[in-house]
């Protein structure tokens, strides 16, 4: 991916990278795993872990999708027995972009207003607006007002909900899209107390030295300063195209950059979300932590080791 370009003034450089602390000292982040299948629930080494929230996207119309209903509500129903909170993120209704469909905000707010009633009788009282919507696989990724009017909408629809006001991915642009995205926002800007981001590049490129992730963070606090900021999804990725050749040994170098990122700035950043539980045994986009069979990766150890000085 091309690296993001930011001017950083040297003062708010400082304030990032000047941080306290011993190596070794408890960072005040909460880690969990996101997955879309409820068996990771019952994998004896996940419930070792003993975490504590979780991260499911559902499609924006699976109100009309019985098969998509009755997967969520299984996830929901098996997390909710072991005491795990769900953050249940829209997405797009289709990843072949073409397919995908934008919905209109009278759209969201019948179709996504049928699934919070529907998961606020279960519990879910966290909810993202869109997933990683500057991404070409989500009908938003040249939307950033569309994706503003969706947040202001799920406000009305959820209230008294924590809500994830945008969800982006490091990649070239994203800073541009926050700029519209906020200013689409306008007066509401206040209330986008909740960023997510989704930092591949910097998890997987050790060149990118978090530039990814500090530009998102300085571009958001430009609007609201008192933003806090998730990393709704990140990871080690074990296959992915020709730029990452099915690897384990490389997923866990990056799963212990994905650390030392939120550790850098734990500050700013309260969540960490890792992508994924159950791989694809390099078929495809594979970032799991365990092979299809259950057999646990290098991944693994590294985050349990890691979890020791981290939330849960």
């Amino acid at each position: 991916m091309q690296r993001l370009k930011t001017h950083v003034p040297i003062g708010v450089l400082v304030l990032l990278l000047a941080l306290p602390g011993a190596a070794q000292a408890r960072t005040n982040v909460r880690v969990s795993i996101a997955d879309q299948n409820q068996a990771m629930f019952d994998a004896p080494a996940y419930r070792a872990l003993h975490l504590k929230t979780t991260r499911y996207f559902i499609r924006w119309d699976a109100i009309r999708s019985p098969a998509d209903l009755a997967r969520a509500d299984a996830y929901v129903r098996r997390a909710r027995a072991g005491h795990v909170r769900v953050l249940m993120h829209i997405s797009t209704n289709d990843f072949t972009p073409k397919r995908a469909h934008l919905p209109s905000v009278a759209e969201y707010r019948r179709s996504v207003g049928a699934l919070v009633r529907r998961y606020r009788r279960l519990g879910v009282r966290e909810w993202g607006a869109w997933n990683e919507v500057n991404h070409k696989t989500q009908p938003t990724w040249n939307s950033p007002k569309r994706a503003a009017q969706y947040f202001k909408t799920m406000r009305a629809l959820c209230r008294g909900c924590t809500i994830v006001a945008l969800d982006i991915l490091d990649q070239a642009g994203a800073t541009r899209y926050i700029q519209r995205f906020y200013r689409a926002l306008g007066s509401s800007r206040r209330f986008a107390r909740i960023v997510g981001i989704h930092n591949y590049s910097d998890t997987n490129r050790a060149t990118h030295r978090g530039r990814g992730t500090r530009s998102i963070i300085l571009a958001v606090r430009t609007f609201n300063r008192r933003t806090q900021f998730w990393m709704t999804e990140t990871g080690g990725v074990v296959n992915f195209g020709r730029s990452f050749p099915c690897n384990e040994q490389r997923a866990a170098k990056s799963v212990s950059r994905m650390f030392g990122l939120a550790r850098s700035y734990r500050r700013y950043i309260k969540r960490l979300y890792v992508y994924n539980w159950t791989g694809s045994d390099c078929n495809g986009f594979d970032t799991g932590l365990t092979k299809a069979n259950g057999q646990l990766r290098p991944a693994y150890y590294t985050l349990r080791k890691y979890l020791r000085s981290f939330r849960r």
